[in-house]
């Protein structure tokens, strides 16, 4: 492109009243990807004036910004119409990673067989499952049922996950952690059940952050052996037995909120602090305890609280259900509902208790996944 100065012939044009704007107009030119040139471009009508020793109006021209190179040439007469501004090219589009609100990679599209609304299981008066998708593209929640251990009908074990960012977590532990505990009480002989139970889960935990995949679950389980019932949790996920019509919560929610919880956190560096009602561990996770989690596990450790009981003649049913039953329904709201259809008659509903359940908790507002397992504890008495 082209620097063109045009200069007036009239007496009582003067250069110091005058923009500069109006003697020259210049652009930058890239020829190469390196190299860049100033043009400068007369006006024949203007060259005799510019030129002559004797005339009264001299130009000085600035020097070109340093590393282009200078070249002036003549040019045919240029139009006085104003300059024309060059539009800015608009940059390419930046693709960034869009991240959820708790630092995991956003759930890829469901398959068409995990857009499951609801999944109903009844086994024989023994246990059912009920769970139902909330607001979320996917349920992420997840069960385990192994019943007949060792081929003792008397030995089962029960679990209910409750994932976040995702449904990899809730679905490995769901896989893995029954075998794992299993595992551990076999190498114990049956002793120290607690302990067995503690690095079931440290193991699931530490073997599902070796496959580097983020999201986190909550876990509630209930392992029944020789007439011994051994309920554990990480997260809010929570296990309530009826004791003859008495709920009795067997489990204690694990959420920043605990002031053991929090002391912990902190302890260990951390924050917790109250967002929009809810407490969360460094702004982000509500719970402070669960299998995966990988982006806190400084602070979100996966050790459960554990509990051994004895089975007894009042012992009646177990629930175990994910937070969206438990955030709107009381414990022994739920056992008032549930005890007509599993104690007393002939053929128990297991499955229509857990259904009333759920619905109660959306009419009440939840948008949460829901999940809700009851179990006959009556048979392994």
């Amino acid at each position: 492109m082209s620097c063109t100065v045009a200069i007036s012939s009239s007496p009582v044009f003067s250069p110091s009243r005058v923009p500069s704007s109006l003697f020259c107009k210049s652009s930058l030119s890239s020829s190469s990807p390196d190299k860049s040139s100033l043009t400068l471009t007369h006006s024949p009508s203007s060259s005799s004036l510019s030129s002559s020793p004797s005339s009264p109006l001299r130009l000085r021209l600035q020097k070109p910004p340093s590393g282009l190179n200078r070249a002036c040439g003549d040019g045919g007469a240029v139009p006085s119409t104003s300059p024309t501004v060059s539009k800015r090219k608009r940059p390419a589009r930046l693709d960034i990673p869009v991240m959820s609100f708790f630092g995991a990679e956003t759930p890829a599209p469901a398959a068409a067989g995990e857009r499951r609304e609801e999944v109903e299981v009844e086994r024989d008066g023994w246990y059912s499952v009920y769970c139902k998708r909330g607001r979320r593209a996917v349920m992420e929640d997840r069960y385990s049922a192994v019943v007949n251990l060792q081929g003792d009908a008397k030995q089962a074990f029960y679990g209910v996950f409750d994932g976040h960012g995702g449904t990899k977590a809730a679905e490995f532990a769901a896989e893995n952690l029954d075998k794992n505990i299993l595992d551990e009480v076999a190498r114990r002989d049956g002793e120290e059940m607690a302990e067995a139970v503690k690095y079931g889960y440290l193991s699931t935990d530490s073997e599902f952050l070796k496959k580097d995949i983020r999201g986190g679950t909550c876990c509630v389980t209930a392992l029944i052996k020789k007439g011994n019932l051994v309920v554990s949790n990480a997260g809010d996920c929570r296990a309530v037995m009826s004791r003859g019509g008495i709920a009795e919560a067997l489990t204690s929610d694990h959420r920043p909120s605990r002031e053991d919880e929090k002391d912990r956190i902190e302890k260990l560096g951390g924050y917790v602090d109250c967002c929009h009602g809810v407490w969360r561990i460094q702004g982000s996770l509500a719970v402070s305890r669960g299998i995966g989690d990988r982006h806190l596990k400084q602070w979100v450790t996966a050790e459960p609280e554990t509990k051994i009981l004895k089975i007894e003649p009042n012992s009646e049913f177990l629930i175990l259900a994910s937070d969206g039953l438990w955030d709107k329904v009381s414990n022994q709201e739920a056992v008032d509902i549930a005890r007509p259809l599993c104690v007393g008659i002939q053929k128990p509903e297991l499955l229509s208790a857990c259904k009333k359940l759920a619905t109660l908790s959306i009419s009440r507002g939840s948008t949460d996944d829901i999940s809700v397992m009851l179990i006959q504890l009556g048979r392994f008495y």
